[in-house]
C-alpha cells in the first residue's frame, strides 16, 4: 500500500502561481511513477503531469505544458507539480497518483494506470 496526500492548493488570482505537494507513504517511493490529475465540477477526472520514477521523464497534458512543471524529491519522499501563469480554467481538484506496474506515455498518462491515489486538494483560479 502507498498513502499520499496532496497539499499546497488554494485560491490564487488569474496569471499567479501555486505549487501543489504530494507526500508518500508506505513503500518505496523511487520505485513509483507519479502522476498528477485533475477534476472540475461535472467533468472527468483528466491527465496533467506524471514522472518517471527516478525523474528522468516527464509528461504534461497540452493544455499545461509550459506553464506547470511536475518534479519529485525521492529522498524527501513527494512529488511537485509548480502551477505558474494560472487561468480560470485550471480550477479542479487536483489529485496525486502512483503506480510501479507500467511506463511509457501511453499508461502514464491514463488515469486507470494508477493503483493508489490521494485524497486530492482543490484549486480555484478567480478571474
Amino acid at each position: 500500500q502507498v498513502q499520499l496526500v496532496e497539499s499546497g492548493g488554494g485560491l490564487v488570482q488569474d496569471g499567479g502561481s501555486l505549487r501543489l505537494s504530494c507526500a508518500a507513504s508506505g513503500r518505496t517511493f523511487s520505485n513509483y511513477n507519479m502522476g498528477w490529475f485533475r477534476q472540475a465540477p461535472g467533468k472527468e477526472r483528466d491527465f496533467v503531469a506524471a514522472i518517471s520514477p527516478r525523474g528522468g521523464t516527464t509528461h504534461y497534458a497540452d493544455s499545461v505544458k509550459g506553464r506547470f512543471t511536475i518534479s519529485r524529491d525521492n529522498a524527501k519522499n513527494t512529488a511537485y507539480l509548480q502551477m505558474n501563469s494560472l487561468k480560470p480554467e485550471d480550477t479542479a481538484v487536483y489529485y496525486c497518483a502512483a503506480d510501479d506496474r507500467w511506463s511509457g506515455r501511453y499508461y502514464l498518462t491514463n488515469r486507470g494506470s494508477y493503483a493508489y491515489w490521494g485524497q486530492g486538494t482543490q484549486v480555484t483560479v478567480s478571474s
